[in-house]
């Protein structure tokens, strides 16, 4: 039998394979071409993230048994695949969504008050989809699945919960492979099939170890905030300025730390340290008293309005456009 803490080198093992006859031509793959969101100016091939999905097998195929989020993954990873291939309608992804999102919470969390259900289906779907939407520069999203599965599962190891830190492991070490492909210049996009579910994973695993007290359910949320701070700061802005916000745009964060001239290269290197600090921080906080891990989040609010603040006027001033008219 194949020793269980061996599935994350197995996981990257099965990625960097698939990825290698990705980027050589071995596979027909779809092309990922610009649009007016995309900050690419040449068709790029996307779907990579079958080759992290085909890692992230490694987690739910050796024991210990697979976990409830294994069988919606997958069938998100499928149904973005064709997305992927043929494009699919609005409508038919976020019934997908819904669907898997719904069925993991039924499975994983049956004891929970029926509102507090709804939040959390809610609660992951948004997760789902703001993984894709912050999936739109090189090296973004496979950097955010190296360190916050990673940090998610250094915690869940150190509290014990081997089940929750393999499979976190393999989805990291799965994710940090993929760097190699994607990193500026990207030859290779995850696309749907790997951005939607690895936002749903991020939630699940997040819900999974609140509800076997492995961490509290700010941790998961501090460990990705550097993108749930940038998706939901820029939708709620976008929505109270009556645009329509489910087109495509590059009005992200990170969109606008490329075009004012930071490049994928410094953006990514940028988002990584802030990745890194968010995800120590967190690990370090689990165990201090209460009142300091108030003052360790509000301290993540001061710094996420700082960096927002910085970034809005470098941008305003770039594009020479008036503060005021914000």
């Amino acid at each position: 039998m194949i020793n269980p803490a061996l599935a994350p080198a197995i996981a990257a093992a099965l990625a960097g394979g698939l990825l290698e006859l990705m980027s050589r031509g071995r596979l027909a793959m779809p092309l990922d071409r610009p649009n007016r969101r995309s900050l690419h100016s040449n068709p790029v091939p996307r779907s990579g993230g079958l080759a992290i999905m085909a890692g992230v097998l490694a987690a739910f195929l050796l024991p210990p048994a697979p976990m409830p989020l294994a069988a919606p993954a997958l069938a998100l990873a499928c149904v973005s695949l064709a997305d992927d291939w043929r494009g699919l309608p609005i409508a038919v992804r976020f019934l997908a969504h819904a669907a898997a999102a719904t069925a993991f919470i039924g499975i994983a969390l049956p004891s929970l008050p029926w509102w507090l259900q709804v939040i959390s289906v809610l609660a992951v779907i948004w997760m789902t989809n703001l993984y894709n939407f912050m999936d739109g520069s090189d090296g973004l999203a496979g950097g955010m699945s190296a360190f916050g599965f990673g940090f998610l599962g250094l915690a869940a190891y150190l509290a014990g919960a081997t089940e929750l830190a393999l499979t976190a492991l393999c989805i990291a070490a799965a994710g940090l492979v993929f760097l190699w492909y994607n990193f500026h210049p990207a030859r290779i996009f995850m696309g749907d099939t790997g951005s939607i579910p690895l936002g749903f994973m991020a939630a699940a695993l997040g819900l999974l170890g609140w509800q076997r007290d492995v961490w509290p359910l700010w941790y998961p949320a501090a460990v990705f905030s550097p993108f749930i701070v940038d998706a939901s700061v820029t939708l709620a802005r976008r929505m109270l300025r009556g645009e329509r916000f489910w087109e495509a745009h590059r009005s992200h964060y990170y969109q606008r730390l490329v075009q004012i001239g930071w490049g994928h290269r410094g953006t990514a290197l940028a988002e990584y340290s802030l990745m890194l600090l968010c995800g120590l921080v967190a690990l370090w906080a689990l165990d201090q008293q209460p009142h300091v891990r108030v003052a360790a989040l509000i301290a993540f609010v001061v710094l996420y309005a700082c960096l927002a603040i910085t970034v809005d006027v470098a941008w305003y001033r770039a594009n020479k456009v008036p503060l005021e008219t914000r």
